[in-house]
């Protein structure tokens, strides 16, 4: 994995790297912002060449959403420079990262992850593809392991971004298939008087064939 022994709820390692916006520091990297962390088998491949090509172009997205993007792969930051040229994959300004300001910055092998004691351990690769989801509080909120041969889904990247922030504000979840604009469910913790006073809008129920009310919905707030 390219952060060994990581769960939903752990703060990621603050690893310094040379990357092909210069050297960073990655809680200093993201800052307050949401972050994502894609991790790459190697530079030229078919499948993650489309996949950067796919990244460049939604960076306005992920800008908007206050999300930075960061690659990472074994090759040399060299490599990764060639790559986006040879790709195409946007105008890229000087320090070669990808347009906008929720860029995406590559890192190579020489990665090192610092721990809370301090003491620096090569971040490494297995040969899948990950997605990491950072909130702004440094901690991982989403993983997602793909094989190799199989391309990541960026419409459900995004998808996935906004129902994690939406959840983050609003003591509300997100269902099944939940699109942003579709009706939200409000957290089962929250009692009825509650929901009614945080949710004006209205709060409805879904007839289980139980009769139990747990399920219930209100617009997106």
């Amino acid at each position: 994995a390219a952060m060994p022994g990581l769960l939903l709820g752990d703060e990621a390692p603050n690893f310094e790297a040379e990357t092909t916006q210069g050297r960073i520091r990655f809680h200093d990297f993201l800052g307050d912002s949401w972050g994502i962390l894609f991790s790459h088998p190697r530079d030229f491949t078919p499948v993650c060449t489309t996949e950067l090509g796919r990244a460049a172009k939604l960076a306005p997205e992920f800008s908007k959403r206050n999300v930075k993007m960061i690659a990472l792969s074994i090759d040399s930051v060299q490599d990764h420079l060639s790559w986006s040229k040879v790709r195409g994959v946007g105008r890229r300004n000087q320090a070669g990262h990808l347009p906008g300001k929720g860029a995406a910055a590559g890192l190579s092998r020489s990665s090192r992850a610092v721990g809370p004691t301090s003491s620096a351990q090569p971040v490494t690769l297995s040969p899948y593809a990950q997605v990491f989801v950072f909130g702004p509080d440094k901690k991982l909120k989403l993983s997602i392991l793909y094989p190799a041969t199989t391309g990541r889904n960026f419409d459900e990247i995004l998808r996935v971004v906004d129902s994690l922030q939406l959840t983050a504000y609003k003591k509300v979840a997100t269902p099944v298939d939940w699109k942003p604009g579709d009706s939200v469910m409000v957290v089962p913790t929250l009692p009825d008087e509650e929901a009614k006073k945080l949710f004006p809008k209205g709060v409805f129920t879904k007839d289980l064939p139980s009769g139990k009310k747990y399920l219930r919905y209100t617009p997106q707030p």
